[in-house]
């Protein structure tokens, strides 16, 4: 009989805690506050003629223990990260360079993380004309599944910024390959979205440069979704 009891009580105590551990809730991602997206960031404490420190903030998530802070500089690809128990970190960062920034947060007791949107920003510096910033792509979202309308059609929508003011044009890559080298229009800059023909069950890749007066150009990366 006793032995009966402690087989119970085991068995008891194993479904409560896989229950208790299935029952842990997924990070939320936070919402960016700072520095601004496709902004100048004007507040870095200078460490020197090439370098200044930036204050990056966002709000809190739930279900969140850490932040991972992860800054790139768009010109070399470095990346930087500092971990986070707060809503705020540091990090010294190039005057005068482009550099996107997100954060993901993370809970020690679910494997899964999630990310936050990837804003852009030139750290201040000597720099007196901006390359534009990156495109953000509308519709269709990465990964997206969509359907084509009635014209076996579907429409690209972007928006894009420049803190010169100056864009120029667009040009747009679409192709069923990845990477995307087959350029299907150039577009003036009020222009911000085009249709292109598709075909049922077929994945789709395609990204937007945007080129201002002078001739500088930056580049979405690839974007990809499903025509069902």
């Amino acid at each position: 009989m006793m032995r009966f009891l402690v087989l119970i009580t085991c068995l008891f105590m194993a479904v409560t805690s896989c229950k208790k551990k299935s029952a842990a809730n997924p990070p939320e991602a936070v919402l960016l506050v700072f520095p601004e997206e496709n902004s100048e960031c004007t507040t870095g404490t200078s460490l020197g003629e090439e370098t200044s420190r930036v204050e990056f903030r966002w709000g809190l998530a739930d279900n969140t223990e850490t932040y991972e802070l992860r800054v790139t500089n768009i010109a070399t690809g470095t990346v930087q990260t500092i971990v986070s128990a707060s809503n705020s970190a540091q990090l010294p960062l190039a005057k005068g360079e482009q550099f996107s920034w997100f954060v993901r947060s993370r809970n020690s007791e679910v494997e899964q993380t999630v990310s936050s949107k990837e804003w852009y920003f030139y750290n201040s510096g000597s720099r007196t004309t901006f390359a534009p910033f990156p495109a953000t792509i509308i519709s269709p979202a990465s990964s997206d599944n969509v359907f084509k309308d009635i014209n076996n059609q579907v429409e690209l929508s972007w928006s894009a910024s420049d803190l010169d003011n100056d864009i120029a044009s667009y040009e747009v890559y679409f192709s069923v390959e990845t990477p995307s080298i087959d350029l299907i229009r150039e577009l003036s800059s009020a222009v911000t979205s085009i249709k292109v023909s598709v075909t049922s069950d077929t994945v789709y890749y395609w990204r937007v440069v945007v080129i201002d007066e002078e001739g500088n150009r930056s580049d979405t990366g690839v974007f990809t979704f499903k025509v069902l």
